[in-house]
């Protein structure tokens, strides 16, 4: 169901990827700046579901693709370690220009910030694609329960990402002061997170093809 041997690397991997700020983070940090910590907490709540539907969706359809093909999910594993590397590349050589361009982004008080954190998280196609290539890694093609293995995983993600923005919910003063001010510090980590999804990508390729 998991690749036992490669659990600590998942933790590691999705540890250093909840740390590092993202769209949804940086929703979440919007509203509680403009609501307080009772919408930021039910904009982590909703941002927490949305990720969930994608892991449903994605656990479905990886379950498709294994049970057509041993060798398509093969292929699909080897196609997710290139996207990491990708992603990896991208993350560290336009850190600089996209916190740039991204900064804080203005969130609006009106409306439901549950419901707003659940359609914010499930019309991201970026989180779709992320753990159609980031979970294949650690899961297991030799038996039957590679649904459930994915939804585990999946479920550990996410967890991890939604204490990560419960976290910037309670700190959100001085948070907002990093946001603003430190884009070093913001171009470093998001440097390192590159690496990191490099090093992940690259050894999942070499290891998969002993």
């Amino acid at each position: 169901m998991i690749e036992t041997s490669k659990l600590a690397l998942f933790f590691t991997a999705s540890l250093l990827l909840a740390a590092t700020p993202g769209p949804g983070m940086l929703f979440v940090l919007s509203r509680t700046l403009a609501g307080g910590k009772r919408e930021g907490i039910l904009s982590s709540l909703g941002t927490f579901l949305g990720g969930m539907v994608h892991v449903f969706a994605a656990a479905a359809g990886l379950s498709i693709v294994l049970a057509t093909s041993a060798l398509a999910f093969s292929v699909v594993k080897f196609a997710g370690a290139g996207y990491l590397i990708y992603l990896g590349l991208k993350m560290i050589f336009t850190a600089r220009r996209e916190l740039s361009a991204e900064g804080l982004p203005l969130a609006s008080g009106k409306g439901s910030p549950f419901l707003q954190g659940i359609v914010t998280e499930v019309l991201n196609p970026k989180t779709a694609l992320f753990f159609l290539s980031f979970i294949p890694q650690f899961v297991s093609k030799h038996n039957g329960r590679a649904f459930w293995g994915f939804v585990i995983l999946g479920l550990i993600s996410v967890v991890l990402n939604t204490l990560g923005d419960l976290v910037a919910v309670s700190l959100a003063a001085p948070l907002k002061q990093l946001f603003a001010r430190s884009h070093t510090a913001q171009i470093r980590q998001r440097q390192a997170s590159g690496a990191a999804m490099v090093a992940l990508g690259a050894y999942v390729a070499v290891s998969d093809s002993r």
